[in-house]
């Protein structure tokens, strides 16, 4: 250990103390021992933070892992700030997991630690999906609520979702809050380990009606439903939670030939068919779309393991399945919810959408031409859920979502919803059917009437403490050396999002950005091009997106359109990336 930080070595050194377990210490003498110098590193060089999705990471021993006492020190550090907050008053959680390896044991541990500070526990007793969570903090009047997942990441990970009392994933000023007094907790002793069980309330599947219920009360055309019972969806859980409700929530709203997918039906956290459990990867969708080439289906859905996000594919112009991206799926919906809502004269009062803001602006010209208010938040659906709770019964939330297979139609949850989701795809697909046009086809429409948007998203993985590092180097790269054009296409505005400020490149005005510091930076060129550079909150990647648009004046050009469009996304993508 002799060339490791001195600071990392007395975290080492504490955790080979009798205040730790004999298996953590034993894990931790054989890194030493194998002269692991990375791994340690990797390992004791920081504690796990709360990103956009709460605590992530890799399991293993060392405060930068997943494992019992950074999960027991994250637990005890939010029970200290409950009753802070809620004095004198009976405090109470939810608590649930997803079929990661050890999300169980993990769940139960939260529970455990949770119930021997005296408060209420509403534990799972089977895995479930991560909006089940939100809507049981909402349904049991709890004031907090943990997850544990690591969503789509690769099977090494597990993570740990922190909810407020209105079942949103924990903003400002409760995050940082928290952190402190996790941070605040300086001994192991610290925390209560052994619950009290009297304080642990089983959750069984009577929540899973209450939920199927609630949510098809939200359906805007079941009688399309109805004249297309026997459409054909495939889905796939991707050997996630998925498979609890999803096909329970199609049945219930009518839908007669679900298949699915064999293959990745049972949870497993070892994830034997996939790399990355995680929609938005073509190869975790193959199987689904196999099967769907094989029943020739109108509907393929997956969804990742927490079922928090949605993958689709439809048949293209060619009767080929193709898959779709975040953006149009999310587009979609927005297109199909307030379409028929307007034409039903069911937008209520003040209704608005939410995107974040490396989503596609598609969503808010949907939004303009139908009278409708959107609004941006940063990236994580924590902030769409803040903003809905904000709102409050001063304006209607309809729809929104993320680029990242993320959506909700409705306001019955605070997280992203893909049982929800895939209910609304459903439907969506049904009523267009009716009308005598696929998906595929209502996409172009949308295309020829809106602009058409292509998108793309590069994501460059860095792992560890070097990882870290070369991330911020790059960001700091970019502020440092700001292009003035991008794919021979001149930028003209920067906007940056940690200094809260956007930049006029031909004037050098600069306006306030509203929005909480984060840390991103924005082109926008002179044509509208937006490109975007984020590190992520959730996964060691850096993050870079680009949306461009063109008209499309007949739908039979789109292959031509999308093909130029397309050069132009890798000429400016190129230039940022390199």
């Amino acid at each position: 250990m002799k060339n490791l930080d001195k600071d990392i070595q007395k975290k080492i050194e504490d955790w080979l103390t009798p205040s730790y377990d004999e298996g953590t210490r034993k894990a931790v003498q054989d890194l030493i021992d194998n002269n692991e110098e990375t791994e340690l590193t990797d390992s004791f060089y920081k504690d796990l933070e709360f990103g956009t999705g709460g605590l992530r990471g890799i399991m293993g021993v060392g405060s930068n892992r997943m494992n019992k006492y950074t999960i027991g020190k994250a637990t005890q550090g939010l029970a200290n700030y409950l009753k802070k907050q809620f004095p004198d008053q009976e405090i109470k959680v939810a608590v649930s997991y997803d079929s990661r390896n050890n999300s169980q044991a993990f769940g139960q541990l939260v529970a455990n630690v949770f119930a021997a500070n005296g408060i209420k526990v509403h534990l799972f007793t089977a895995l479930r999906p991560t909006p089940m969570l939100s809507f049981a903090i909402r349904h049991f009047g709890c004031q907090s609520g943990v997850m544990l997942t690591a969503s789509h990441n690769p099977k090494e990970y597990n993570g740990y979702k922190a909810y407020w009392n209105d079942g949103c994933q924990l903003t400002a000023p409760h995050d940082k809050n928290v952190i402190d007094e996790v941070n605040a907790i300086n001994a192991v002793n610290d925390i209560k380990f052994e619950g009290n069980t009297h304080n642990i309330i089983p959750v069984g599947d009577e929540i899973d009606q209450l939920y199927i219920d609630a949510n098809k009360k939200l359906s805007i055309h079941p009688e399309a439903v109805l004249a297309q019972k026997n459409l054909k969806i495939v889905f796939s859980p991707i050997h996630g939670t998925g498979i609890t409700i999803v096909p329970k929530m199609l049945e219930a709203w009518g839908f007669e030939n679900v298949s699915v997918v064999a293959e990745q039906a049972t949870p497993d956290g070892n994830f034997p068919t996939v790399i990355y459990p995680n929609p938005e990867e073509e190869d975790a969708m193959a199987l689904a779309k196999k099967k769907g080439e094989e029943i020739d289906a109108d509907l393929v859905l997956a969804t990742d393991p927490d079922a928090d996000r949605v993958g689709i594919a439809v048949k293209n112009n060619k009767g080929e399945f193709q898959l779709l991206n975040g953006n149009q799926i999310g587009s979609l919906l927005v297109y199909y919810v307030l379409s028929t809502k307007s034409e039903l004269k069911q937008l209520g009062s003040n209704p608005y959408i939410v995107k974040t803001i490396v989503t596609s602006n598609l969503q808010a010209d949907i939004a303009d031409h139908y009278g409708v208010k959107h609004y941006e938040t940063l990236t994580g659906f924590k902030y769409i859920g803040e903003l809905i709770t904000n709102l409050g019964d001063s304006a209607q939330y309809l729809v929104g979502g993320e680029e990242s297979y993320g959506f909700l139609v409705g306001d019955l949850v605070r997280d992203k919803d893909a049982p929800n989701s895939c209910a609304f795809l459903a439907e969506m697909t049904a009523y267009f059917k009716t009308k005598g046009k696929t998906v595929y086809e209502v996409l172009l429409d949308i295309y020829k009437e809106f602009g058409c948007y292509q998108e793309k998203l590069i994501s460059l993985t860095k792992k560890g403490k070097a990882g870290a590092e070369e991330i911020h180097a790059m960001m700091n790269g970019l502020r440092h050396n700001l292009p003035t054009t991008l794919g021979g296409i001149k930028v003209k505005e920067i906007r940056d999002y940690q200094l809260s400020q956007t930049t006029d490149m031909s004037t050098g005005e600069r306006r306030a950005i509203s929005l909480p510091k984060s840390d991103v930076l924005q082109f926008i060129t002179v044509d509208g091009d937006v490109i975007s550079a984020r590190p992520s909150g959730t996964e060691p990647k850096i993050k870079f997106y680009c949306s461009v648009k063109e008209n499309l004046t007949d739908t039979a050009d789109y292959i031509n359109v999308q093909t130029v469009l397309e050069e132009k996304v890798d000429r400016m993508m190129k230039d940022i990336v390199g």
